[in-house]
C-alpha cells in the first residue's frame, strides 16, 4: 500500500470506526478519542494530540465536519481548510490511528457509538465538571465514566492557537 493510500484508509466513516475500535478492544488495546477542529495545524494541536495518544495504544480524532466549524461562530472564514484537508494532515501523525468526521455540535453521539476507554480535552475543559452548562464541561464524559474509563485533561502550550496565526497573517 502507497503512503498516500495508507494516510487516507485512517479517515473512515462511524461504521467503520464502530468495527475497528471494538476490534482493538478485544485485542486489549485501549482505546482514546478525542476531538477538534485541527483547522491550521501548528505545534500546540501536534503536542496536544501525542500527549492524548500516550494515554493507550489506539488514538481516535474525531473532526468536526465544514458545517460544524461554521456553527461554532468561530469567524465567517473559518474553517480555513476544509474536512478532507484537515482530515488528510491529522491523519499524516503516526500517532493518530483513525480520524472520523462528527457534523453535530458536540461529539456526542459518536462518543456513544465509540465507547473510548479513555476521553481527552485540552486543560482549558475540567474533567470534573458535572454542569453541562458549562464551558468547562467535557462533552461525553459521564458516558466514558460511567464505562469505567478515565476523562483526562491535557495541558496546552500557550501562545499557539489557530486564531493567534489567522490574526498574524492579516499583519
Amino acid at each position: 500500500m502507497s503512503k498516500l493510500k495508507f494516510i487516507q484508509s485512517k479517515i473512515v466513516n462511524i461504521q467503520s470506526a464502530i468495527q475497528q475500535s471494538a476490534l482493538w478492544r478485544l485485542k486489549s488495546d485501549k482505546v482514546v478519542f478525542t476531538n477538534g477542529c485541527f483547522d491550521i495545524l501548528h505545534q500546540g494541536h501536534v503536542t496536544y494530540l501525542a500527549e492524548t495518544a500516550n494515554h493507550g495504544q489506539r488514538l481516535i480524532v474525531g473532526l468536526n465536519t465544514d458545517a460544524s466549524v461554521k456553527r461554532q461562530g468561530k469567524g465567517d472564514n473559518r474553517p480555513v481548510n476544509n474536512e478532507v484537508a484537515r482530515a488528510m494532515v491529522i491523519a499524516s501523525l503516526g500517532f493518530v490511528d483513525m480520524v472520523v468526521f462528527f457534523d453535530n455540535d458536540t461529539p456526542i453521539d459518536l462518543i456513544k457509538a465509540l465507547q473510548p476507554d479513555v476521553l481527552t480535552k485540552g486543560a482549558d475543559y475540567n474533567p470534573e465538571e458535572t454542569d453541562s452548562s458549562s464551558k468547562r464541561y467535557i462533552v461525553g464524559s459521564e458516558i466514558v465514566k460511567s464505562n469505567g474509563g478515565s476523562v483526562v485533561a491535557i495541558p496546552l502550550i500557550e501562545g499557539f492557537s489557530t486564531t493567534n496565526i489567522i490574526e498574524k497573517l492579516k499583519g
